[in-house]
């Protein structure tokens, strides 16, 4: 498995993005309520995968438009073609393509490109991570109160549920005791950014696979740490995500609402 190469698919696949950012007609349809899908979300990830079962046919390859059942394999790739479809549809240029490699239930290769405003992050298992070539380290803010921190929202929102109330809980208890959140409305960009140190956390719920496969890497290879918000090593399986600089790691799953 080469770096390079699966950059190379990120940045050609990019292309396609690109074009329906520019577009005024683009195929917009829904998965649910509030969940998008669009022409073009299908169009990249059939590229991306076309691509790689050519240079990578030993990994399983899990798409978010095209994949159904288990999402544990020996050696995968999580696919994200359009992370932040609906800022895509909206001409909000944050968005990214997420390519996550796991073998054996941990994560090697990722890459997240934003192509609208050309950010290409990646990382190799041991050998750190970078944005356009420049190695990437997570803020040292130890203070909550100073730190600030990324989140998003579930779609299962719209049905005013568990996960409605543990957004709204989570909010009410960390708003005093931080600096202030940010929901840029992409999970693997929230990633790339913590791990770039200019946010110190991030946590959400009900987030698959695809979202923060590549991510998770790229926040452990900058220095970060991640788990679920029991504060025991994550799982594909849970609910919930946290992610920080590893120093208000703590003092930030104090706040948060068990699930």
């Amino acid at each position: 498995m080469n770096i390079d190469t699966l950059k190379q698919i990120a940045l050609e696949a990019g292309k396609i993005v690109k074009e329906g950012y520019a577009s005024h007609h683009k195929g917009v349809s829904h998965k649910g309520v509030v969940d998008l899908v669009t022409e073009f979300d299908v169009k990249t990830e059939a590229f991306i995968i076309d691509q790689l079962k050519k240079t990578f046919p030993e990994y399983t390859l899990i798409g978010e438009e095209s994949h159904h059942g288990s999402y544990h394999y020996e050696k995968a790739i999580y696919i994200d073609p359009i992370d932040g479809t609906t800022n895509f549809v909206h001409g909000i240029p944050h968005l990214a393509i997420s390519l996550g490699v796991w073998e054996q239930g941990r994560p090697t290769l990722a890459v997240v490109y934003n192509p609208i405003l050309e950010e290409l992050f990646w990382a190799v298992q041991g050998e750190g991570a970078y944005c356009n070539g420049k190695r990437l380290e997570v803020s040292p803010q130890n203070k909550l109160q100073n730190a600030l921190i990324a989140t998003g929202f579930p779609y299962a929102k719209v049905n005013a549920g568990i996960e409605y109330q543990w957004v709204i809980n989570c909010m009410t208890n960390l708003l005093p005791h931080i600096q202030d959140i940010r929901r840029l409305g992409a999970a693997a960009i929230d990633l790339c950014y913590l791990a770039q140190g200019k946010v110190e956390a991030f946590y959400e719920i009900d987030l698959k696979p695809w979202d923060v496969a590549a991510g998770i890497l790229i926040v452990q290879e900058a220095g970060g740490k991640i788990s679920n918000v029991d504060n025991q090593p994550f799982d594909f399986n849970d609910k919930s995500i946290v992610a920080s600089n590893g120093k208000v790691h703590q003092q930030l799953i104090h706040y948060l609402e068990k699930i």
